[in-house]
């Protein structure tokens, strides 16, 4: 059974930290791109980083370019967000998803169920 399982989430104080890791299962992670995508209140839905599944580049959204940081440990099948100097503004649901053969993932790829992140003081 495929799976994409994502952790890390909760709530912080603006300026905080969060470690956001998305765990896969039934297929091999290391073939695919992944991505973290959000979604905010009354918002569409935005990518906020990917990395590449073969020369591991990374790409991410102006707003968080310089605070965020996606890796990926395929010997382990998971996908981290390193989130730092969080904002009110990232406060939102995120979603990891795995597609081929490069970023960005589109719907026809394996999604994750989504994890909350709220940035308030």
């Amino acid at each position: 059974q495929v799976q994409l399982v994502e952790s890390g989430g909760g709530s912080v104080q603006p300026g905080g930290s969060l470690r956001l890791s998305c765990v896969a299962s039934g297929f091999t992670l290391g073939y695919y791109a992944i991505a973290w995508f959000r979604r905010a209140p009354g918002k569409e839905r935005e990518g906020v980083s990917c990395i590449s599944p073969s020369d591991f580049s990374t790409y991410y959204t102006d707003s968080v370019k310089g605070r965020f940081t996606i890796s990926r440990d395929n010997a382990k099948n998971t996908v981290y967000l390193q989130m730092n100097s969080l904002k009110p503004e990232d406060t939102a649901v995120y979603y990891c998803a795995a597609d081929v053969p490069r970023c960005w993932p589109t719907p026809r790829g394996y999604w994750g169920q989504g994890i909350q992140v709220t940035v308030s003081s």
